[in-house]
Order: C-alpha cells, then structure tokens, then sequence
C-alpha cells in the first residue's frame, strides 16, 4: 500500500479518536486514567492511554514563556515565532517540511499568550517515529529562512490592519491599555507593523533558546502509547532543550478600576467592556466566585446580563462576563455591543446587575443551576478529543491543581456555599468598575 494510500483514511481515524474518547469523558469523571511518568532524562509528563484507536495526542506548553516575554520594541515576537516553528527546521527547508507534515498526516500547531507558549501535535502510531523527530527538530533546530519569516509576518501585518478599524478590536485594545496600563499585559499579543518590522531571525532563535527549556516545560500525552515508549519519546522531543529558561521577571498588576474611557468612532453599535476586580486560580475561592460569575453574565442564556439585556429590553445579541486568571493579574470582564442610542442605558443596567449581585448574591436556585450546569459542561468543553483531553492535562500542570483534579473537581465545586458566593460577589463587585465603549460620541 503507498504512504498517500494508508494517509487517506487520516480524518475517519481522529474523527473516531474523538468519538471514542467523547464517549469515555461522558462517564464520572473517576474514570479518566492519569499517570505521571518521567523520562530518564528528568523530563515528566501526565498522560491518558487510550488504544482504542493508532493515534497519539500531545500537548505542552513552556510556562511564563509568553508574549510579556517580548522585548520593548519587539512586540509580537513570540506570535510570530508560533508561526515559524513548522517552517522549516534542520536540513529540511519550509515547502519539504510542510509536505512531510502533510505526507505523515501529523498536526502540528502552536500558540502563545500572554504568560505561556504552547504547542499541539497528533500523529498516527504507524508514523510516530518520524513524527515525533518532526516534532524535535522544530522546537530544537528551527531555520527562520528569510522567506518564511517574511511571509508569515506579512500575513500577521495584514490581520493587524484589517483590524485597525474594526470597533471590537479597538475596544479590546483600549481595554487592554486602561485596566492593565503599564503593564506587559498593556501590550498586544500579535504586536504592530512598526515593532514587527524590528524582529530579526536572531531575536526568533534567541528567545526560543532562552524560553524552550525543561524547568519550565510541562506535558501532556493522549492516546496509543505506554509509559515506557512515553519516557522515551520525552528525552527525543525535548531532551536537546535547554535545562533552564531564562525568563523576564514580570510583575504583579493591578488592574485600574474605576475609570471611564470613551473612544468616538463613527459606526452603528457602541462596542462596551466592563473590568471589575477577579482573582488568580490558585485563590481558595477561586470556584465560589466562578459560579457567582456564571449567574451575572458566564451562563449565557441563563444569565442575569442577558436576561436584563437582552430578553427583557432587546438591547443586544448578547452580553456575557467572564473570569480571567492569568498568572499575574486577575479579572472579571463583562462584553456586549448595542445600537449607539442605547449604550448609555446598557451600561446603566450593567452597573445595576453587578451592584444587585454585591448587595444580594444569586438565590440558592440559582446557585444549584449553576452547579450542575458547570459541573455537567467541563466533559463536554475538556474532555471530548484526544487533544482537548492534553490540553486538560496541561492546564491542570499549570494551575499546579494535581493530578486528582478532575476527580475531585465534582467535590470542590459541591462544597461552596450560597454564603461562600455571597461573600465573594461583595468582595469582588463592590467597587467601581472600568467602562471603555467605543461608539458614536454624544449618542
């Protein structure tokens, strides 16, 4: 049989992966297998064997090794080398590495945000081998041919101004610069023309060097392979890493609360963001606030925002709130775009809902909806592929939660009080928020 022949049937195989494993996440949640194993070379990893199907997911990430590792004036580099790694690497050059990839029927992706890079790797076992060295040489050997990073910035520069007047990217970076002013939180992601201009193939291989190291590395594995082909496979990938990373020290943040920011912008819809204060993961209440947020704005159709806003007044599509914890800050934010005429009253009914949620905190009922809801939901949104099942596993690394949390996780959602939602709704939402809109001005 040719290579392209056994290639073909790729797709039914991950779509059965995902089936399989979509069935297996629907039982308790006791029922997800996690060992930690470890490499001989001190390299550890969490993994889930699964060989119902010949697939093996992989995802890791390399912690604090994000974008607030830019250097000033260089911003979006760390996006820009998520797009380079699969460029080319060793003595393969881009078009023959991309074509292996493709011939191999290995999926190979990575990201960075504002605290960690990641990366995401599938592969069929009966091509590991060249997978997985695949896989080492983009993280250990990448080229940063002057083609490929030419292209893939001009491809970012692009996406940059198309966005430029685009009003919900004008409220997120307005956002962005009010609540976390002065931070490296302030700055975007995928950088701008000018600073993008000043990223040299020397800056890719030189933050690569210093942020791809094993202190900083976590791993998680699905899939067709045991621990003992695991431990071997972790030495190969990541062994040629360095042993420790040296990282920019960041700062804590305060994020600015209180304050009002305005943008004029000629268009139809005010865009409007919300701040008010959060918590980081690792806060004992951290799950007594998560369902209080759920009841304000995080359970969608359920929610008091898109109740008040949307199906009793038709002021919007939708609102919604969030809780974002990242490693260094944390916050609730809030989100909705309504018809200019109506931004003034919109955000007089958010400042309601969350002063009415300071004052009185959400009923018992609603508390109980709530956990089911969020308890029902997490197999659905982290358990339902191999891959989603990875990136669990490095979540949970990185929120140091252990490995018996999704086991426990039931348990420690169960234990919160209405008293205990209560009293984190008063300590988080009873201050001013943040309000930025973009919209018409005088509407």
């Amino acid at each position: 049989m040719t290579l392209n022949a056994q290639i073909s049937g790729l797709k039914g195989l991950f779509a059965a992966a995902s089936f399989g494993l979509l069935a297996f996440s629907a039982a308790p949640a006791a029922a997800v297998d996690i060992q930690e194993v470890e490499s001989p070379g001190g390299i550890k990893a969490y993994l889930v064997e699964d060989h119902s199907n010949p697939l093996i997911a992989v995802n890791f990430a390399f912690k604090g090794g994000g974008s607030t590792q830019d250097p000033d004036g260089k911003e979006g580099l760390a996006n820009l080398l998520t797009g380079l790694l699969d460029e080319g690497a060793g003595d393969i050059r881009s078009a023959d590495f991309q074509a292996k990839l493709d011939d191999l029927g290995v999926s190979m992706s990575f990201d960075a945000g504002y605290d960690n890079f990641t990366g995401s790797f599938r592969t069929i076992t009966e091509f590991e081998d060249e997978a997985f060295d695949l896989l080492s040489l983009a993280l250990t050997k990448p080229r940063f041919d002057e083609e490929p990073v030419n292209r893939i910035r001009g491809q970012i520069v692009t996406g940059i101004l198309a966005d430029k007047n685009d009003p919900g990217e004008i409220a997120s970076k307005a956002f962005r610069e009010t609540v976390f002013a002065g931070h490296p939180y302030s700055r975007p992601n995928e950088g701008t023309p000018e600073t993008l201009a000043n990223v040299t193939a020397a800056d890719l291989e030189t933050f690569r060097s210093k942020v791809f190291a094993k202190d900083d590395l976590v791993v998680g594995v699905v899939g067709d392979i045991t621990p003992e082909k695991l431990k071997k496979r972790l030495d190969e990938v990541f062994g040629g890493l360095a042993d420790k990373a040296d990282l920019v020290s960041v700062p804590m943040a305060t994020p600015v609360m209180g304050k009002e920011v305005a943008v004029d912008l000629a268009v139809p819809q005010t865009n409007i963001r919300v701040a008010m204060p959060g918590l980081l993961r690792s806060d004992k209440n951290f799950f007594a606030a998560y369902l209080m947020n759920h009841v304000l704005g995080g359970g969608s159709f359920t929610s008091w925002l898109y109740e008040e806003i949307r199906e009793k007044r038709g002021l919007a599509y939708g609102a919604s709130s969030y809780l974002a914890s990242y490693d260094h800050a944390g916050i609730l934010g809030i989100a909705t775009a309504t018809r200019a005429d109506a931004a003034a009253q919109t955000v007089d009914i958010i400042r309601k809902e969350i002063k009415r949620m300071a004052d009185t905190g959400p009923t018992q009922e609603e508390l109980d909806k709530a956990k089911a809801y969020v308890k029902g939901s997490y197999a659905v949104r982290n358990l339902d592929s191999s891959l989603a099942v990875a990136q669990t596993l490095v979540g949970i690394q990185l929120d140091d939660l252990g490995i018996n949390y999704i086991d426990e996780r039931q348990s420690l959602i169960d234990a919160v009080t209405l008293d205990d939602v209560k009293a984190e709704a008063k300590r988080l939402l009873d201050t001013q928020p943040t309000i930025v809109t973009v919209g018409p001005a005088g509407a």
